[in-house]
């Protein structure tokens, strides 16, 4: 299960979808996930379906990594389905002449609507840092809160806030792979068991993990103070952001995703 999330992970490549700005990238997944929740009706999905589709295609990433990211949610998910299914009012259902008790037509609409809906949030929202190295994604959020310096929100600051958090999930994730096949190498039992007992058996590995974090915390902090690191005042870029054609072409096929989806309400 920790090695199916792919949360704050970046595969690297020379794509036109890893060469987007990370600011129209980010931007275009805020728009993505707008789009979603807009969608009132089983076709627009058809247009979501091409959009995300052509994305994987350019990024030349497998749509197998692309579905892992599913795998940890879906309990999730499943939970989601099933209380659409048994909890909306409606019609019920008939099968072989014989009612259904709390299934209804209303309810299973409802179920495959939402179900769709959080696939498609899920695998799209995690492209973003699939092909989106850290630093970029740090440069594109600083990018985009610097407007707001003027109201005394510290942009640099928390760009980068986010950006390490982001990064460092694969990072502790490893960590507790390490930590758990270290116990279970000594007796620990992680899998046997209904889902109490597996909850309460992660319990000791979260006093290894806490002490781990903090001390990679440290660790971070005195390498980023060793480097003279004093935050985002009068700091420089090797690379300067500029938005390009393809940037532009990006931006236009998003918003031609929205108004596909407006339309067909």
């Amino acid at each position: 299960m920790i090695k199916n999330i792919t949360i704050g992970q970046y595969i690297p490549g020379d794509t036109p979808i890893h060469r987007l700005d990370p600011r129209i990238k980010i931007l275009a997944t805020i728009a993505y996930i707008t789009i979603l929740f807009f969608i009132k009706g089983f076709f627009p999905y058809i247009y979501v379906l091409a959009y995300l589709g052509t994305v994987v295609w350019l990024s030349e990433i497998s749509v197998k990594t692309v579905l892992k990211s599913l795998k940890p949610l879906i309990v999730i998910i499943l939970l989601t389905v099933i209380f659409n299914v048994f909890l909306t009012p409606g019609e019920t259902i008939k099968l072989f002449g014989y009612k259904l008790p709390f299934v209804t037509k209303e309810g299973l609409y409802q179920a495959v609507y939402m179900g769709l809906r959080l696939i498609f949030l899920i695998t799209g929202a995690s492209l973003l840092t699939l092909t989106t190295s850290p630093i970029s994604l740090t440069d594109g959020i600083e990018k985009l809160l610097n407007p707001f310096r003027r109201i005394g929100i510290p942009a640099h600051e928390l760009a980068m806030m986010m950006t390490i958090a982001l990064r460092f999930i694969p990072t502790l994730l490893d960590e507790t792979d390490k930590i758990m096949k270290a116990q279970m190498a000594r007796g620990a039992d992680f899998e046997s068991g209904n889902l109490l007992n597996r909850a309460k058996a992660m319990i000791p590995l979260l006093v290894p993990l806490f002490i781990s974090a903090f001390r990679r915390a440290e660790e971070l902090a005195l390498a980023m103070e060793a480097r003279c690191y004093r935050g985002g005042e009068g700091r420089t870029r090797m690379k300067q952001l500029k938005l390009q054609r393809i940037d532009f072409a990006a931006a236009f096929i998003t918003i031609l995703l929205a108004v596909g989806v407006i339309f067909t309400r």
